[in-house]
């Protein structure tokens, strides 16, 4: 009768557990679709601002637009149950240093809104809005993330 009863205590935590970590691991998966759609998109943009493909004023607006958009959705995908699982390479850095974080955000947003928003017609003006882009991937990078092995 006890063993009935600890297993049904067991299956009650585990049932009521359950949608929390849905939950988590599908916040973590909505952060990591987002990125993935960045990197894609940045390494389209490398092409264009090393010459290796020639410059297409439209496709780059429309690149970095889809970077806008994720970055608009970005700062709500880090509540703090979703610290761990889903393979997450966000750093505890994000939760411990949150005023840093926010910042590194809105300048994320901020920086790639004006990208989009400046449809660069010459390289030589996508390079200006390139160099701003990329700058909040790398700082961001170092300051809040872990590499998985």
């Amino acid at each position: 009768m006890a063993n009935a009863r600890f297993l049904m205590a067991g299956a009650i935590v585990v049932a009521l557990a359950a949608p929390v970590l849905a939950q988590n691991l599908g916040v973590i998966k909505q952060r990591q679709t987002i990125m993935e759609g960045n990197g894609k998109a940045a390494k389209a943009l490398v092409g264009y601002a090393k010459g290796e493909t020639p410059y297409d004023a439209a496709a780059v607006a429309g690149l970095f637009a889809e970077m806008s958009s994720g970055a608009a959705k970005f700062g709500t995908l880090f509540p703090a149950d979703s610290k761990t699982g889903g393979k997450t390479e966000a750093s505890p850095a994000i939760w411990d240093k949150k005023g840093d974080w926010a910042d590194a955000v809105a300048k994320f947003q901020a920086d790639t809104k004006a990208a989009a928003a400046a449809k660069p017609a010459t390289v030589e003006a996508f390079r200006a809005e390139f160099g701003k882009v990329m700058g909040n991937c790398k700082s961001c990078h170092e300051s809040f993330r872990v590499k998985l092995q």
